[in-house]
């Protein structure tokens, strides 16, 4: 049988360990929050998740790496010699303004 210990803390945290335990015992859930905080990487964080920063600069670089390959799909067809419909053109123009746009409003 395990040794055991009083451990005595503040009524908030009890309130808060009772409020999140779910079916857990008290002693189960304060090994599981342990076991957590030590599985942690080097920085700090939990490899399972991404900040907003580094999400936003993910979204950005996917968002300039679709308007380059628009932009090189459209003069690549104009090397060729194939010349696009006005209506093409107007299409591809119209993404490549709204990438430039949203790209711009999320940086600000």
């Amino acid at each position: 049988m395990p040794e055991k210990r009083m451990l005595i803390v503040e009524l908030d945290v009890i309130r808060k360990i009772d409020e999140n335990r779910g079916d857990m015992s008290i002693s189960d859930f304060i090994n599981f929050l342990i076991d957590s905080q030590l599985k942690q990487d080097v920085n700090g964080r939990n490899n399972d998740h991404i900040t907003k920063e580094e999400f936003r600069q993910f979204e950005q670089g996917i968002r300039e790496l679709l308007r380059n390959f628009l932009e090189f799909f459209l003069s690549y067809g104009l090397e060729l010699g194939k010349q696009p419909t006005d209506r093409e053109l107007e299409k591809l123009s119209q993404k490549l303004r709204t990438l430039g746009v949203s790209a711009k409003a999320k940086s600000t």
